[in-house]
């Protein structure tokens, strides 16, 4: 697979600062970041909600069912909004969930959490505006702007992948806290998702030696 030209120079960047991670680059191989795009944004955040501290397996089912209370389409905020909590309770989300969808919809269909015109807003600005949802933390949030909006500068300072993958590739005793993670990372700007990318995909390779 060839190397998209952003994440081409984001190698060549992130080799350049920083050798440690300039080994782990190579340790890795190819860079394969790419954002999903199937769907709307909308659409790919139901489904991080859904999938939110569940098996990859339950939470599959579960967002399946959901999706097939439309007919296999995805809903729209108006649709999820004038849904009963019985309809939804049907497909396995529980009303915590059910809460935070609701949230969701209210958001965008209000238009505080405009959807519609994301290319037009900054990572800050857009990170500001999901985590106002409920059931939209940081991390989730962080992981919109990497996966569905293919954002090359969110470094994910809270997720364990990343710090064990720090971790490693540093030979550190501990775990790093999320305000060493930023330390550390700092040099790899404007390309950090893409060095968190290597990380999850060192730990990977050190999980399947072991």
């Amino acid at each position: 697979m060839a190397v998209p030209p952003a994440p081409r120079r984001a190698v060549s960047h992130l080799t350049r600062v920083d050798p440690t991670l300039g080994r782990v680059i190579a340790r890795v191989g190819a860079c394969r970041f790419a954002p999903r795009t199937d769907g709307t944004h909308f659409d790919a955040l139901v489904r991080s909600i859904v999938y939110q501290q569940l098996s990859g397996k339950a939470a599959a089912t579960i967002h399946g069912r959901l999706l097939g209370l439309w007919r296999g389409q995805a809903p729209t905020p108006r649709q999820l909004l004038r849904a009963s909590d019985e309809k939804l309770r049907s497909a396995g989300v529980s009303r915590q969930k059910i809460a935070y969808l609701r949230d969701l919809a209210t958001h965008v269909h209000a238009g505080t959490l405009p959807l519609d015109r994301v290319e037009a807003l900054s990572d800050d600005e857009l990170l500001e505006d999901l985590v106002r949802v409920k059931g939209v933390g940081r991390w989730t949030a962080q992981m919109f702007l990497m996966f569905r909006l293919g954002r090359l500068d969110v470094l994910p300072e809270l997720d364990l992948g990343v710090q064990k993958g720090i971790q490693l590739a540093y030979e550190l005793p501990a775990l790093p806290r999320p305000r060493e993670v930023q330390a550390i990372g700092q040099p790899w700007a404007p390309y950090r998702s893409v060095a968190a990318w290597y990380l999850w995909r060192l730990v990977d390779d050190a999980t399947a030696i072991a």
